[in-house]
């Protein structure tokens, strides 16, 4: 039985649609991905890119370790996206892009530390309510869920009342495991909260020099804590810090 074959135009329509469709999907499915994983692979709703942090400013170390101070109370004004980078910066930013080395130090390098911001009200300048999670190397908050949860939280943090107060809420949990493959329990016990313990002071110092309020919170249930801003289990919270600007 004879079979009709292909004309050399049906045969070249064919290869270019493939071709088209393969491009289009690698353009696409690389905008899908950019929209839908973090920077470990995590799913997230979005990628929001902050400002560049600024590294200088008119306030001296010297200056901010003599002003800091506990504070907790808050402005009613939203905080800029500005300062929200910069002050994930000054806890976990890079801030040597060859090697990858952050603003606070890490036993062997290996950065435990995941910080999570629960944006409520006033909030922060065209960022929605939600919580995101920091993504340091490329300096861009992951949306990993939607929604005002800082009255939950504030119930979670054994009802501080400031914590829901503030405009955000920044929460430092870390992955004992990427420490304690190399260091056993000491990375658990000792390496990871000290670790903490930098970033949460540099936190301090930086909301200082940025004229902003901020208090340490370690009073809270951890599993409502990691629950709130969907942290996987092996993430053990350690810090809540209320920011906002000053109250008057």
């Amino acid at each position: 039985m004879d079979i009709e074959q292909p004309s050399r135009r049906t045969v070249v329509t064919l290869v270019a649609v493939a071709v088209v469709s393969v491009v289009l999907d690698l353009v696409f499915g690389a905008f899908r991905i950019r929209r839908t994983d973090g920077e470990d692979g995590r799913r997230v709703i979005e990628s929001v890119p902050l400002p560049a942090p600024a590294e200088e400013s008119d306030v001296s170390v010297e200056e901010a370790i003599a002003d800091r101070r506990s504070r907790r109370e808050y402005g009613e004004r939203a905080l800029e996206r500005r300062e929200l980078g910069q002050l994930l910066w000054a806890a976990q930013g890079v801030t040597e892009q060859s090697t990858g080395f952050r603003a606070a130090p890490s036993a062997g390098a290996l950065y435990p530390l995941e910080l999570y911001v629960a944006v409520g009200t006033p909030g922060v300048e065209g960022l929605e309510s939600g919580v995101y999670r920091y993504q340091p190397r490329s300096h861009e908050l992951a949306r990993v869920s939607s929604g005002d949860v800082q009255s939950e939280l504030q119930r979670a943090a054994v009802d501080q009342a400031f914590v829901e107060a503030a405009a955000v809420d920044i929460i430092v949990c870390a992955v004992d495991d990427r420490t304690t493959g190399k260091y056993g329990e000491r990375g658990r016990q000792r390496y990871v909260p000290m670790e903490a313990g930098h970033a949460g002071e540099n936190l301090y110092l930086q909301a200082e020099a940025l004229g902003l309020a901020t208090v340490s919170v370690g009073a809270f249930h951890d599993s409502q804590v990691r629950d709130l801003v969907g942290a996987p289990a092996n993430e053990r919270p350690l810090y809540v810090f209320p920011v906002g600007g000053r109250a008057q």
